[in-house]
């Protein structure tokens, strides 16, 4: 997800414009090898929501470079909402929601209840920022009663478990009404936790993390330079903690996280100057739609720790079929989009904000030396990218609709909604005689772990002028050992019965 020309009045942003618009995001994004952007849709107050759609449709269709989708955020629950929801799904092409659980949209969870139920009702995906608000603004209150007002206090009043109670009250609520979740920018391996636990009590909810979480840590936040400190405040906060790339880095690579993202939101060090004197003046967001590709190859698979071929999959083809855009985008097929990337991964380069494609001032990735160049981009057949060298053209890219009921996560509820539904007991004289000897109900049982279940596996579909593109880049075919999470192209039967399979038994699928 990115937000690419975010206004000024939006939440978090400090009374500043984004330093990125969607011609220089996008720029950027096919610089380093991402052929697609999903960008968040935010209303102004008072706004409808088809309304903000359609301002944010022409505000891309203008300057994109390369093929983008909107999510919608819904900053408040009213008896429109509903309606507007549904028209954005049939007839606009939105098929996930942004909610947030803090700051100034934090939706009560009595909203968040009615908004997983109606995403359900009209096959969409439900998204969290998952932060307890409350204690957000508790200690928020405290830290700068105290006198604390320097970026070291967004890291302060956001705490590792303030966001992994969020996650876990996102999940459970979400799981109420059998709604599936995303949460799209985890940055704490205690909220990763949360997810992973989640899904083994049998939730369908996926996970990503940000390239900035991967590849720098919360300690910049303590930096006696204002600047370089207040260069690194977003939110969720990069965490303290020196080892949790490292260990973001390892539960990317066990599946933990379905995806990696950039959550690209930029600003120049003028801009976030306003907050010099109150740390929740700064505006939040900082880089990656640019270095993604580059830090994830860096961090896992030049470390052994992944294979190319599930670097793909965390990069391109995990989203797409997130967002029901898979087989157009997400995998290099007869019928799909030609989004192509040669893709060079012994070439090393520095990060920084001097040779970078955004128009930021400053790079959270300053000096880290990255292996992975995308030497060739092409978008739909057009070359973008020519050993190195942007060829990116203004307006080139499209609108991506989106259409409800991704089959990769809809077949899997539907399933559980057959296998779960609720049952009254029969208490009629006919059925227990009416004495007390009457033989009891069975209460029913939890769903299975996703370690007892099939992988969510869907036969492949046929490109839809409909579909878009929710990857980051092009992936190779499936295969079955492609370390594609979300369910492999190739279709399969539903059950096979094997006693000894070669190589021993099978712990069974992470799906």
């Amino acid at each position: 997800m990115t937000r690419l020309q975010q206004p000024a009045d939006a939440a978090g942003a400090g009374g500043a414009a984004s330093a990125d618009d969607f011609y220089s995001g996008t720029r950027a994004a096919l610089a380093g090898g991402t052929t697609t952007v999903l960008n968040l849709a935010a209303p102004r107050p008072g706004e409808p929501l088809v309304a903000a759609f359609d301002r944010w449709r022409e505000l891309a269709d203008e300057k994109v470079c390369c093929d983008y989708g909107l999510h919608v955020a819904i900053t408040s629950w009213t008896d429109k909402t509903a309606a507007e929801i549904s028209q954005l799904c049939s007839e606009r092409g939105v098929n996930s929601f942004k909610m947030s659980m803090a700051d100034v949209h934090q939706l009560s969870d009595a909203d968040l209840l009615k908004v997983f139920t109606h995403c359900k009702k009209i096959g969409a995906i439900a998204q969290i920022h998952a932060e307890n608000g409350d204690a957000v603004r508790e200690m928020t209150s405290r830290l700068l009663s105290a006198g604390v007002t320097g970026p070291e206090g967004l890291a302060l009043s956001r705490p590792e478990a303030v966001e992994a109670e969020a996650v876990r009250r996102a999940c459970m609520l979400a799981a109420q009404v059998g709604s599936p979740l995303h949460l799209p920018h985890l940055s704490s391996p205690a909220a990763v936790d949360e997810v992973s636990a989640a899904r083994r009590r049998g939730h369908i909810v996926y996970g990503a993390v940000t390239a900035a979480a991967l590849a720098t840590d919360g300690t910049h936040y303590w930096n006696r330079c204002w600047r370089h400190a207040a260069a690194h405040v977003t939110v969720p906060p990069l965490r303290p903690e020196p080892a949790t790339p490292d260990r973001l880095v390892d539960l990317l690579a066990s599946n933990d996280l379905h995806c990696s993202a950039s959550d690209h939101c930029t600003f120049t060090s003028e801009q976030r100057a306003v907050g010099r004197d109150d740390f929740t003046k700064i505006p939040q967001g900082i880089g990656g739609v640019e270095e993604r590709m580059a830090i994830v190859w860096e961090k896992v698979v030049a470390q052994g720790k992944m294979d190319p071929m599930r670097f793909v999959a965390v990069t391109s083809t995990n989203a797409a079929k997130l967002f029901n855009l898979y087989p157009k985008k997400g995998v290099v097929a007869v019928g799909s989009d030609a989004d192509l990337v040669v893709w060079d991964g012994e070439t090393s380069r520095v990060i920084s904000a001097s040779t970078h494609h955004q128009r930021c001032d400053f790079s959270v990735f300053e000096g880290q030396t990255v292996r992975g160049v995308a030497e060739w981009v092409v978008s739909r057949g057009r070359v973008c990218v020519e050993e190195g060298q942007v060829r990116a053209v203004q307006a080139a890219g499209r609108f991506l609709p989106m259409a409800g009921f991704a089959p990769t996560v809809y077949l899997r509820v539907q399933q559980r909604d057959k296998a779960r539904a609720p049952r009254s007991v029969d208490r009629s004289s006919a059925a227990t005689d009416g004495g007390p000897g009457a033989p009891p109900s069975v209460a029913p049982k939890e769903p299975p772990s996703p370690e007892t279940e099939t992988d969510g596996t869907v036969p492949p579909q046929p490109p839809s002028p409909a579909a878009g593109d929710g990857g980051h880049h092009p992936s190779s075919p499936d295969t079955p050992d492609s370390g594609d999470i979300m369910g492999s192209r190739v279709p399969k039967r539903t059950a096979v019965k094997v006693h000894a399979p070669p190589g021993g038994r099978s712990a069974g699928s992470f799906w």
